[in-house]
């Protein structure tokens, strides 16, 4: 039984973290290459500026990483649930607490990763590293 809820649990934390990592690709790529010595401090933030803002053509980036990254929760639920055998929608009704709980805590979940990921610790390590994101912290905006 252990087993079976640490192996729950893992899957679950795969369902929140892989949205929220994938809905972060407009700033993480920036982190990584200057932290890897891969590029200038004003190559990446010149690369983050356009996949975040959409700019030179690239404002199709940022609503499609969100929209797959929906895709990608909403699939991983509906695989979590069938390994589970939850498989039609009169076991879906069946354990609809269940359902309805697990849906709203993942999704409230991989939400809050992505604004904690991608809004302080993304902008941290990216002004740390020398990328011009200080106003791009939400806190000081008040």
């Amino acid at each position: 039984m252990a087993e079976e809820s640490e192996s729950s649990s893992r899957s679950l934390f795969v369902i929140i973290g892989l949205p929220a990592l994938l809905a972060s690709m407009c700033c993480l790529p920036s982190v990584v290459m200057v932290l890897l010595g891969l590029s200038t401090v004003t190559a990446a933030a010149s690369l983050s500026d356009q996949l975040y803002w959409g700019l030179d053509g690239w404002a199709w980036f940022r609503p499609t990483l969100l929209g797959v990254s929906t895709i990608l929760l909403i699939s991983g639920l509906v695989i979590y649930f069938r390994n589970r055998g939850i498989c039609s929608l009169d076991d879906a009704v069946r354990d609809r607490r269940k359902v309805i709980n697990t849906v709203l805590l993942v999704s409230v979940s991989s939400y809050l990763l992505y604004l904690l990921f991608n809004y302080v610790i993304l902008t941290e390590i990216g002004i740390l590293l020398g990328l011009p994101w200080e106003s791009s912290r939400f806190w000081t905006k008040w």
